[in-house]
């Protein structure tokens, strides 16, 4: 088990609330729902890290982001790493 998980938010959420299925209303009423879990948690910054970088996670809600956000700021990061100094 990752370390920073024994202090997450979400250790005592059920994991389903963090995989919302569809695109609709009501999933992304539950993913707002999840990312209020993620909003109040000590190790956000870790679980988002080891989402992008670690585990390359492409489904959930993780570090308070779903995929397609996750997908934004990976390439937002692409950009800027990229651009000269």
């Amino acid at each position: 088990m990752v370390g920073w998980r024994e202090s997450a938010a979400c250790q005592n959420v059920d994991p389903d609330l963090f995989f919302p299925v569809g695109t609709g209303a009501p999933a992304l009423i539950q993913a707002e729902e999840a990312k209020e879990v993620c909003r109040e948690c000590p190790v956000r910054q870790a679980c988002l890290d080891w989402a992008m970088d670690d585990s390359r996670q492409l489904s959930g809600v993780w570090g308070g982001l779903r995929e397609d956000e996750r997908q934004s700021l990976k390439r937002r990061l692409r950009r800027r790493s990229h651009r000269p100094a």
